[in-house]
């Protein structure tokens, strides 16, 4: 029940087109600051340092101060994974609705 509900806290945290824009954001740039990242997905710096937050506090993100600039990199390599996994099934379950219809 408790890996249940922490898979559960993970996939809701995952749940955001923002936060898998700036987590897909993340694996092209490397360690990005915030404001990198935030011209990159096209966002304003104050939404993104949030978003970022969310994800610093899941565990998925790691920070590192560099003067006045902050930088995120991505913890884990199963985050990576479960993205590229998440991208194939959709993809996958795509074709197969599309195949499906008369």
């Amino acid at each position: 029940m408790e890996e249940a509900q922490s898979l559960e806290r993970l996939f809701e945290v995952l749940a955001s087109s923002t936060r898998l824009r700036l987590l897909h954001a993340l694996m092209i740039k490397g360690d990005p600051c915030m404001g990198d990242l935030a011209e990159f997905v096209g966002m304003k710096p104050p939404a993104v340092s949030n978003q970022l937050r969310r994800l610093v506090d899941m565990g998925i993100l790691a920070t590192r101060r560099h003067g006045s600039h902050i930088h995120y990199r991505i913890v884990d390599d199963c985050i990576t994974k479960v993205l590229y996994h998440g991208l194939c099934l959709s993809e996958e379950t795509r074709k197969y609705l599309a195949g499906s219809r008369p």
